[in-house]
């Protein structure tokens, strides 16, 4: 028997099983990464005066005055893990998140870089991890985006004659 025909039988069991594991995968990092970040928005919601202070005297966003900063940040982190957790517009709510995280690590950057908080910046970088293969790679097949197909991204659908326009 040849050996490489005995190794590539299991193998390929090995790659069968792991790719019909890959839209669960998938799928869980999708929502166990929206839920962190859902978390965070929904809090800065619940007690809007408190964002408000932090953004203004702890969070150091770059370019961005405090209260755009707060409105801009507590809106990707509800906007963007609801497009992700349904896996609609997946790569682009993966975009999203992935910005609104460095944008944290940025603007909180002289704390998180201090000794003591390497696990809080682990956490970033974990998220960041997750947030970019899914970019690259799409929100899998449980999801809407595949649901709903290429066709969907294809604007074409989108007709001008709406508008009292023709394409």
């Amino acid at each position: 028997m040849n050996i490489a025909a005995g190794i590539g039988r299991p193998l390929r069991a090995l790659d069968n099983i792991l790719d019909a594991l890959q839209p669960v995968f998938a799928l869980g990092a999708r929502w166990w990464v929206s839920w962190q970040f859902l978390k965070s928005g929904l809090l800065k919601l619940g007690d809007w005066e408190s964002t408000l202070f932090l953004f203004q005297e702890e969070y150091h966003t770059p370019v961005l005055s405090p209260f755009l900063a707060a409105v801009m940040g507590t809106f990707g982190e509800l906007f963007f893990p609801l497009l992700l957790i349904v896996g609609l517009f997946g790569r682009l709510a993966a975009v999203g998140l992935l910005a609104v995280n460095v944008m944290a690590v940025v603007s909180y950057a002289h704390v998180l870089l201090t000794p003591g908080f390497e696990a809080a910046l682990g956490q970033h970088y974990l998220w960041g991890a997750l947030l970019a293969m899914l970019a690259v790679y799409g929100p899998g097949r449980l999801s809407l985006d595949h649901w709903f197909g290429p066709q969907w991204f294809d604007l074409k659908w989108f007709d001008l004659k709406w508008f009292g326009r023709q394409a």
